[in-house]
């Protein structure tokens, strides 16, 4: 499954929130549902900034600081168009992904990378043994030992 690195506290707002946009400088042609791995670095000051932002537009507030998980997925949520333009107030780049159906999932430590990323298969589990989202590990199907 893909995956995409965005710096906290928007991927919290992605996940929890109302933002339906992912501001980027480049489109994507990809298209449906992606896990969103919020990147370990955050300031205050970026949280500040967040906080301002979200105020000023009558938003949700993101969490305190050390209450945002980072370095890890924190979730998953459908891209459904990549834009130059939108209405939404969550618009502030030049180019934005447009996601919808945010859904939360078990925290899953892991490094982030660039762009979108492959998150191994046998990182994630999909199968009925408990409520039918990602887990980590699976109780059923324990992740298979890296070969040397």
């Amino acid at each position: 499954m893909k995956a995409l690195s965005i710096r906290q506290p928007w991927a919290y707002q992605i996940i929890h929130g109302s933002k339906d946009i992912e501001n980027r400088n480049w489109h994507t042609k990809f298209r449906g549902r992606f896990l969103v791995h919020a990147a370990q670095g955050m300031t205050k000051r970026e949280l500040r900034e967040a906080n301002r932002f979200c105020m000023a537009r009558g938003l949700p507030i993101p969490m305190a600081l050390a209450d945002l998980q980072r370095g890890g997925i924190i979730g998953s949520v459908e891209l459904v168009d990549s834009v130059d333009t939108s209405d939404s107030d969550w618009y502030m780049g030049s180019k934005g992904f447009v996601l919808r159906d945010p859904r939360p999932l078990p925290f899953l430590p892991m490094k982030g990378r660039l762009g979108f990323f492959d998150v191994p298969d046998d990182a994630l589990c999909t199968c009925p043994s408990g409520n039918g989202s990602l887990r980590w590990p699976c109780p059923v199907h324990p992740p298979k030992e890296e070969r040397k």
